[in-house]
């Protein structure tokens, strides 16, 4: 897999991909960054943003991971006290899941977002941007926006700034974050900066098959136990040769199959004995073809899951 092609794994978008292309072309080690806001469980959702930059680091990027304590304290998610706490547990999270903590660098937002420059530079933003705009932009991420706080509207301007301060090529971030990346690419050149490219991921599904929900509890969170996964796998939704809108397939997807190279299915001899897939396209036409029973599709979702979970919950 060539750099681009692994840029491109599991992305829904990338704006533009000329650009990008241009990129690799004329710099050896581009720049890319993803913020974090700290506000509670990491999950596969998080997590698939992690992946991302995993395969940018392969690609020859240096990373950037903003713990954005800031932004979290603006939308209503606790105390710069209660935020920062958060944050250092969601920074040994991502480095048990494979962010090289040398070759990362993980920035506080609370360490730079104070200053005259970013502050400046915030006000500027803001003379240029409707308050319509910047509503809009906060659809998908802020909470309570049927009666959004002053706070809440300053959050994507500050995003925006953090990619020109934090001096990064590439904005990262799940296809919810499109509206602010749109707004940084649009704003920015007005203010001297470039406009960065951006990467977004697709938003998974809950285990339930509908919107995740930390309400529901239908997500994996990278602190459950094996009885945890076991217990959510069981109940989670995932009918017979259905590939689309089957969230046990999209943790092959996105997850498993990027990290183990074949799969294997333990079965009993009676039922098949046991199936390898080598690569996620033949887990796909195996299971569309009803080849793969859904409840061993489950099970082997558990035991890779564990596998990759385990690492982090030794050392969080």
């Amino acid at each position: 897999m060539d750099k681009l092609e692994l840029i491109k794994r599991n992305v829904q978008e990338i704006v533009t991909e000329d650009e990008l292309k241009q990129l690799l072309e004329t710099k050896e080690h581009p720049t890319a960054y993803v913020g974090y806001e700290p506000s509670g469980k990491i999950h596969m959702g998080h997590v698939l943003t992690v992946n991302k930059l995993l395969d940018l680091q392969k690609a020859g990027f240096k990373i950037t991971v903003l713990l954005a304590d800031v932004h979290a304290y603006l939308n209503k998610k606790g105390t710069l006290e209660e935020v920062r706490v958060i944050a250092d547990y969601n920074k040994r999270c991502f480095i048990a899941l494979g962010l090289d903590e040398e070759e990362t660098r993980f920035v506080y937002g609370s360490d730079y977002q104070l200053g005259q420059e970013y502050i400046l530079n915030v006000l500027k933003l803001t003379r240029s941007t409707t308050l319509n705009r910047a509503t809009r932009s906060m659809d998908e991420v802020g909470r309570k926006m049927d009666d959004p706080a002053v706070s809440q509207m300053v959050y994507p301007i500050m995003q925006a700034i953090d990619i020109a301060m934090l001096g990064v090529d590439v904005a990262v971030g799940g296809i919810d974050q499109r509206k602010i990346h749109m707004l940084g690419r649009e704003g920015l050149p007005g203010l001297g900066f470039k406009a960065p490219l951006c990467i977004h991921t697709p938003i998974l599904l809950g285990l339930d098959g509908e919107k995740m929900s930390s309400s529901n509890n239908n997500f994996i969170s990278v602190d459950d136990t094996e009885a945890d996964l076991k217990k959510k796998m069981k109940k989670a939704f995932c009918p017979a040769g259905q590939v689309e809108d089957n969230p046990v397939m999209e943790l092959f997807k996105y997850h498993i199959c990027p990290r183990y190279e074949k799969i294997v299915f333990e079965r009993p001899e009676k039922f098949g004995g046991n199936l390898v897939c080598k690569g996620y396209e033949e887990l796909e036409k195996v299971f569309a073809a009803e080849e793969l029973h859904p409840m061993d599709l489950k099970n082997g979702a558990t035991k890779y899951m564990n596998m990759i979970l385990e690492v982090v919950r030794s050392v969080i």
